[in-house]
């Protein structure tokens, strides 16, 4: 079972980036897809999330607005496009993915229930 991140880079402020995470080793389908993030010395955050079936997303109020999180089935791939850039979105962001065993549940905002968890990509914005 796997799950890599991509995409995290230094921008600046008012810049996008998007991340990637591609899972292998488990039924994709079967499991909704959350993103976290984790800035140094914080605790961990979730950001977004997006649902095993009917693709249903949710965000953090912080973030709504000017990330879109969206899931490709053929490339068991969930993507976070990240618009608009603040400093306090520097983080280290993980993907996560949950078994929904069909149900409506989201890794989201918590972290219960989550069954695997990728090694994260960092994220840098400065002026």
């Amino acid at each position: 079972v796997q799950l890599v991140e991509s995409g995290g880079d230094l921008v600046q402020i008012g810049g996008s980036l998007r991340l990637s995470c591609v899972a292998s080793g488990f039924s994709f389908d079967d499991y909704a897809i959350g993103w976290f993030r984790q800035a140094p010395g914080k605790q961990r955050e979730g950001v977004s999330a997006i649902s095993s079936r009917d693709g249903r997303t949710y965000y953090a109020d912080s973030v709504r607005g000017r990330f879109a999180i969206s899931r490709d089935s053929g490339k068991s791939a969930v993507f976070l496009e990240m618009n608009n850039l603040k400093p306090e979105d520097s983080a280290v962001y993980y993907c996560a993915a949950g078994f929904t065993g069909g149900s409506a549940w989201v890794p989201f905002p918590g972290e219960y229930g989550v069954d695997y968890w990728g090694k994260g990509t960092s994220v840098t914005v400065s002026s």
